[in-house]
C-alpha cells in the first residue's frame, strides 16, 4: 500500500479543518473536491481575480449533498491581512494556492504580481503562524530553477530567475525558510511543474498551454507554438498535484521546512504535446487537421524543464499515478464538454 492510498483510507475517519486559498481556481477547486469527498471540513478564500464561481458550482455538483455543507467560502484577498486572519481561524491545515501565475503576466505587470505573490504570501504566513495551524503547504514553482541548465531539476540547485514571477516564487521560499528559523513555524513548498487538468481556464492571454491548445483544436482554430516546438516540459496531471498536497500537509516533522518537486520526472516537447492532444481528440470523435503555426520564442521562457522527484518520493511518499498521456486521456472528456 502506498503512503497516499493509506492516507486516503485514514483521513475520512479523522476529519480536519483545511484552508484552501485560491479555492475557486484550477488547483484550489480540485483540492476542494477531493477533500470534501474525504469528508473533511474546508474553508476557502478567493477574490476571483483568476478563479471562477463556476468552478465552485461544479465542485458542488461533484460531491454529495451531505459533503457540500462541509465547505465554507470566504470572499477575500490575501493582500489584506485581516482576510487572511479570518480565514486561518480554527484551521488545522493550510493549502496556500492563491497567486497570480504566468511568466508573461508578471513581465507585463510586475507590481501586481509582487503584491499578490510576495505581500500576500507574507500575510498568509503571519496569519497562519498566529493562528497556530498544524501545517502550512504552499504552491512553489519550477520557475525558481531559472537559468540553471542541468536536467533533471534537483531542489538544491537553482539558477538566476528569468522573470518577475520567478522572483516572487523564490522569495516565497526564502520567507518560509526565515519563518522556520525565526519563529519555528514549519512549512512545505511544492514546486509545481506545468500542472494540467479539469477546470483549468483555457481563456485569456495567460492561459496554460494544454487547455489553450485543446480549446483551439476543438473550435477548429490555429494552434500557435512559440519557437521551434522542441521546448520541453514536465507536464503534471492535477491528480498528482493533489496527492502531493495531501501528503505534504500531513507529513511528519522531519519532512517539513523543505521544498519538493511535483511532477512525473518526464519531459515532453511542444511538438509531441501537439500530436498527443490531436490524437486524444480524434479518439473522442473531435478530429483536428490543421498544422501548428510556429512563431517567435516567448520572453522569459525556460528552454527545457524536467523534475527529479526522488526527494518527494523518499520524504513524502509521493508516487505520481498519471503520466502525461494518461492525464490527457482522463482530462479530454472534460475539455470537450466545457469547450466554448
Amino acid at each position: 500500500m502506498t503512503a497516499y492510498s493509506q492516507l486516503l483510507e485514514t483521513l475520512p475517519d479523522d476529519p480536519k479543518v483545511w484552508l484552501i486559498t485560491g479555492v475557486a481556481g484550477f488547483i484550489g477547486s480540485n483540492l476542494l473536491e477531493h477533500l470534501l469527498k474525504l469528508n473533511q471540513r474546508v474553508v476557502g478564500l478567493d477574490n476571483f481575480a483568476t478563479g471562477h464561481r463556476h468552478n465552485l458550482d461544479e465542485v458542488e455538483r461533484m460531491v454529495s449533498p451531505q459533503q457540500w455543507p462541509g465547505f465554507t467560502f470566504l470572499e477575500g484577498d490575501i493582500r489584506n491581512l485581516e482576510d487572511c486572519q479570518r480565514a486561518c481561524s480554527g484551521v488545522d491545515y493550510v493549502l496556500h494556492q492563491a497567486a497570480l501565475g504566468s511568466v508573461p503576466r508578471s513581465i507585463n505587470d510586475p507590481i501586481t504580481s509582487n503584491a499578490t505573490n510576495i505581500c500576500g504570501f507574507l500575510n498568509m504566513l503571519v496569519a497562519a503562524r498566529d493562528a497556530g495551524v498544524k501545517s502550512f503547504t504552499y504552491a512553489a514553482s519550477s520557475s525558481t530553477y531559472g537559468d540553471h541548465p542541468a536536467l533533471p531539476k534537483v531542489e538544491e540547485n537553482i539558477g538566476k530567475p528569468l522573470s518577475p514571477y520567478a522572483v516572487t516564487k523564490y522569495v516565497n521560499e526564502l520567507y518560509a525558510d526565515v519563518f522556520a528559523k525565526t519563529y519555528s513555524f514549519n512549512t512545505i513548498g511544492l514546486r509545481y511543474f506545468n500542472v494540467f487538468g479539469k477546470r483549468q481556464d483555457p481563456n485569456g492571454a495567460y492561459a496554460a498551454v494544454i487547455p489553450k491548445w485543446t480549446a483551439a483544436m476543438i473550435q477548429g482554430d490555429d494552434v500557435f507554438i512559440n519557437g521551434d516546438g522542441e521546448t520541453s516540459r514536465d507536464f503534471c496531471f492535477i491528480e498528482n498535484a493533489v496527492q502531493a498536497n495531501l501528503l505534504a500537509a500531513t507529513a511528519d516533522s522531519k519532512a517539513k521546512n523543505e521544498v519538493y518537486n511535483v511532477a512525473v520526472g518526464d519531459r515532453t516537447t511542444l511538438n509531441d504535446l501537439f500530436n498527443a492532444l490531436q490524437a486524444a481528440l480524434k479518439e473522442n470523435g473531435k478530429p483536428y487537421k490543421n498544422s501548428p503555426v510556429y512563431r517567435d520564442f516567448r520572453v522569459g521562457d525556460v528552454r527545457h524543464s524536467q523534475a527529479d522527484i526522488s526527494k518527494a518520493a523518499s520524504m513524502l511518499g509521493y508516487a505520481p499515478v498519471y503520466p502525461i498521456m494518461d492525464g490527457i486521456a482522463k482530462a479530454m472528456p472534460w475539455y470537450i464538454e466545457n469547450a466554448g
